[in-house]
């Protein structure tokens, strides 16, 4: 099961972080992957350790906020590898400030980025999968689009949005081969979380409120990212994933 041989995956935000490691699970189960990240340098680098594991892996530098110019590249990937069969758009970034000093040009940026562009992004990617009849789209939605918290709201907004645009886009590919879902991963130790996890206090709550009793590792979503992948999961579609030790679960 889960043999990804001869496929292609697209990862946006994958020089670090979950995208990373969810690079590194697709490529070790036989993919073909295209990391994307806005670093050059660091991006690079990604790939060539994965490539040092055996790993097939290329770049793609783009801003997937500069949407005609994240089309393109993802068309240069397509002409150079024949196909996208996998997508999982992971890139994202944040904001983070109360609510009533929250700018409203922060609070568009962070939607844009987070909600408007991965779904353009991922509309030009479903095309040519429809045309194919096959694909799989994951993106990364968030525990916080499910029970709420302080000074995140622009976040907040566009992740409760992605979920519902995952199970609407279900509907839209329904007899098409192609499935849609997300991941809404609890709190993940990686570079937009640094802040928190640098904060005692916070991770006094955190370990207190989890029932595991600990931070998630990205590959923690790289497995659940393998698993709403693979060919196998034909038949799970406008799903969304909690990742989160047992969070959303309890009281």
């Amino acid at each position: 099961m889960f043999d990804f041989s001869g496929q292609v995956a697209l990862i946006t935000g994958s020089s670090r972080g979950i995208g990373l490691a969810a690079a590194r699970a697709l490529g070790q189960q036989g993919a073909e992957v295209v990391l994307n990240g806005r670093d050059a340098a660091q991006l690079d680098a990604a790939a060539a350790s994965l490539r040092d594991e055996g790993i097939a892996a290329h770049v793609a530098c783009f801003d997937i906020a500069e949407v005609d110019k994240a089309i393109e590249a993802v068309e240069r990937v397509r002409d150079k590898l024949g196909k996208i069969d996998v997508f999982f758009a992971n890139a994202g970034i944040q904001h983070r400030e109360p609510l009533l000093s929250f700018p409203l040009h922060d609070f568009e940026r962070v939607v844009f980025t987070n909600l408007t562009a991965q779904w353009a992004l991922a509309r030009h990617i479903a095309a040519a999968m429809v045309a194919q009849e096959y694909g799989r789209i994951v993106f990364t939605g968030s525990i916080t689009a499910i029970l709420g918290r302080k000074d995140i709201t622009a976040y907040t907004a566009a992740k409760a949005a992605m979920h519902g645009l995952v199970r609407q886009w279900s509907a839209e590919f329904a007899d098409s081969g192609v499935t849609v879902n997300a991941i809404a991963p609890g709190y993940i130790k990686t570079e937009l979380t640094k802040k928190l996890w640098d904060d005692q206090s916070f991770n006094t709550w955190l370990q207190g409120r989890t029932p595991q009793e600990r931070w998630g590792d990205p590959e923690d979503i790289a497995s659940a990212v393998v698993f709403l992948a693979a060919r196998e999961s034909r038949f799970v579609t406008g799903q969304i994933l909690a990742v989160d030790g047992g969070l959303s679960s309890t009281m």
